[in-house]
């Protein structure tokens, strides 16, 4: 027999964890290469994993509700036959896989350590530990075997250490080399005797703790919230955003969209949106000016071939970032048909991994919710994010100085300013812009 790991999986290009919501197996179920393992939820899809081969699930090593990192081991399965080497543990951030395998006996390939020496806390309880569990024991210096557990089979989880920690339970720094508790004494000063209250002291509250009052509603932040504003905030802050504004007359592509619409949807069972012609007119201008369509790699910057454009698809309590491959390429008939199906998709909860990766620029249709003007965080790695607003009849001066109402969007591009600076992205989007002005039914047709 060998012992196999199954580890989280890589659920999207910048998805660095994800949450255990629910184990479809116990201990003990024989199952099949590909079966389902777990229900898995990030801030980009919900998914399943699994299994990677045939066997019997020998132990579930992460809990219901548990959020561990990429490649962190999740449960391990027995197979049949040695011809198989087991599987190495995966590593996690600060974690070492000697911490990642407690409890299995390890080689003495080292010397023993100095008796002065103190060993790390979290190898002291036999037994295996998440990494998640780890990494939050190790940045408290809590020890681990201080900690019942609450998860499968005792198993010490997250909440168990949060819980620990909040509850002020004594940490390593009151252990001494022998592993003996030590008595802290706080340092004696004045010996004034101090009056006793007849009550203890409401504790102080916690920084950034929010007290509720009567008929205040908490709401719960929900792990696809929590790792939404973990990538917008690490997008804020390590992008450098600019921003700019143009307005389009858009009055010859509204005419012309809507003298076909009706037509088209008789015709493909599915509509013609305005967004279609966006897209479009964005990839021809990506081609003229391809460093737009770029990504940042630390040490240099990756100006992509193809045109992926990653538009935005919301439900009721998540948003979804499918991606349209090589736009450039496509009739506005079949951007239109790829809308309609990420939509459809995304409603019925059938998005998968791959419909969301590989985008190279993102188009974000808030104009669909009534908005005018509005500035998009960057989706990184990308180089910029393009916000289409609502088309709004205004009354424009046209030739003649003559007032007419005219059909106006705003576009606001958002930029990296390690990759963009203004110039490029002023004619970027002046380009985009005259597409749209000028629409020409032979070289913007619909098929």
């Amino acid at each position: 027999m060998t012992i196999q790991n199954i580890v989280m999986p890589q659920l999207g290009e910048s998805v660095t964890e994800g949450k255990i919501e629910r184990w479809l197996v116990q201990v003990g179920d024989k199952v099949n290469k590909y079966d389902p393992l777990a229900e898995v939820t990030t801030d980009k899809v919900n998914a399943e994993i699994p299994s990677s081969f045939a066997g019997v699930i020998k132990e579930l090593i992460a809990s219901e509700g548990e959020t561990l990192p990429v490649g962190a081991v999740v449960c391990t399965i027995e197979i049949e036959g040695s011809e198989l080497p087991a599987a190495p543990v995966e590593k996690s951030s600060n974690v070492s896989s000697a911490i990642l395998n407690a409890g299995v006996q390890r080689k003495e390939e080292e010397p023993v350590a100095k008796k002065e020496e103190k060993p790390a806390r979290t190898e002291r309880k036999p037994g295996r530990f998440s990494p998640a569990v780890l990494a939050l024991a190790n940045e408290h210096d809590v020890d681990l075997s201080q900690i019942e557990g609450t998860g499968t089979g005792n198993r010490i989880t997250r909440k168990d250490v949060e819980a620990y920690v909040a509850a002020g339970k004594p940490t390593n720094q009151a252990i001494s080399n022998d592993e003996q508790p030590v008595a802290f004494v706080e340092p004696q000063h004045e010996m004034t005797p101090q009056p006793q209250p007849s009550s203890p002291a409401p504790a102080a509250p916690r920084p950034n703790e929010q007290i509720t009052a009567v008929g205040d509603i908490e709401i719960p932040v929900t792990q696809v919230r929590k790792a939404i504003a973990k990538n917008m905030l690490r997008s804020t802050h390590e992008i450098p955003h600019a921003w700019m504004m143009m307005e389009v007359d858009v009055t010859e592509l509204v005419e012309y969209r809507d003298s076909i619409k009706e037509e088209f949807k008789k015709k493909e069972g599915f509509n013609l949106t305005y967004f279609a012609f966006f897209l479009k007119a964005v990839s021809q201008a990506l081609k003229e000016y391809p460093i737009i369509n770029s990504v940042w790699a630390e040490d240099k910057i990756i100006q992509k071939k193809d045109i992926n454009l990653s538009i935005a698809v919301a439900t009721d309590d998540a948003l979804f970032v499918p991606v349209i491959k090589n736009v450039d390429e496509k009739s506005i008939k079949g951007i239109a048909k790829e809308i309609h199906e990420y939509a459809h998709l995304v409603r019925n909860g059938k998005l998968k991994l791959e419909h969301m990766q590989g985008g190279t620029f993102t188009v974000n249709n808030t104009g669909s919710f009534g908005s005018v003007q509005s500035m998009g965080i960057i989706n990184h790695p990308q180089a910029a994010i393009l916000q289409v607003e609502s088309i709004v009849k205004k009354p424009v001066i046209v030739q003649g100085n003559m007032i007419a109402p005219r059909s106006i969007v705003n576009l606001c591009l958002s930029l990296d300013h390690r990759i963009l600076d203004g110039m490029i992205c002023g004619k970027f989007l002046s380009r985009v812009k005259e597409i749209l002005e000028n629409v020409d039914k032979k070289k913007m047709s619909v098929y």
